[in-house]
């Protein structure tokens, strides 16, 4: 794929959805952290439904921590490894309180830091809550990247840093959330939607399928 189909794909995601954001529901960069914490092998849609009451009543780094563990995981039962999730955000929330005045750190290096944040939750954060040029590499995008010819790789990482590489730079900081969207609700596991696909005729993906 050369640089004109890569500057074309994009430019038509932008024509469909010139603002995309996330579908997690935040307030506050340590809203989203609590809830990219938490989506880790998870529905946005289960997430949503647990942080709207959890919100309500811990919604800084000193509530969590006075929330503390127990208190967390009745909020947040519903959702996958939610014993090990509420340790780590009650962790990353006293580290917070401790070495950032319990604000959420816009480095990558201090983000990776936190109990349960590894790179991809790192650039969610940095991305959506801060406006860095990052993208957040999960099974979407790896998809996307890959079916598509947008930018191959055999690990997320590989795909992460061709896609810092070979996306055009007026569309750097919305493309993570472009991808995402577009694999989420088009380009799909496994029949994905290619008559109703907006960037069929730039995608590499032979076996496209057809209309029933």
């Amino acid at each position: 794929m050369n640089a004109a189909m890569r500057n074309a794909i994009f430019t038509r995601l932008r024509e469909l959805n010139p603002h995309p954001k996330t579908e997690l529901r935040y307030s506050t960069p340590y809203e989203l952290l609590v809830a990219v914490v938490l989506s880790a092998q998870a529905t946005d849609k289960s997430v949503n439904a647990a942080t709207g009451n959890l919100f309500a009543v811990a919604n800084t780094p000193r509530k969590m921590v006075d929330l503390g563990t127990a208190g967390l995981e009745r909020h947040i039962h519903s959702i996958g490894l939610y014993r090990t999730k509420a340790k780590n955000v009650v962790g990353l929330s006293r580290i917070l309180l401790d070495e950032h005045r319990g604000e959420v750190p816009a480095t990558r290096e201090a983000l990776e830091r936190l109990p349960g944040v590894g790179r991809k939750t790192a650039n969610v954060v940095l991305n959506t809550a801060f406006g860095q040029p990052t993208i957040a590499v999960d099974t979407h995008i790896f998809r996307v990247a890959n079916r598509t010819g947008l930018a191959p790789g055999k690990t997320p990482l590989e795909v992460e840093q061709k896609l810092l590489k070979f996306t055009p730079p007026g569309f750097a900081c919305d493309a993570h959330h472009w991808l995402i969207l577009h694999g989420r609700y088009v380009c799909l596991a496994r029949k994905p939607k290619c008559p109703e696909c907006a960037i069929r005729q730039w995608c590499g993906f032979k076996p496209k399928t057809r209309a029933q």
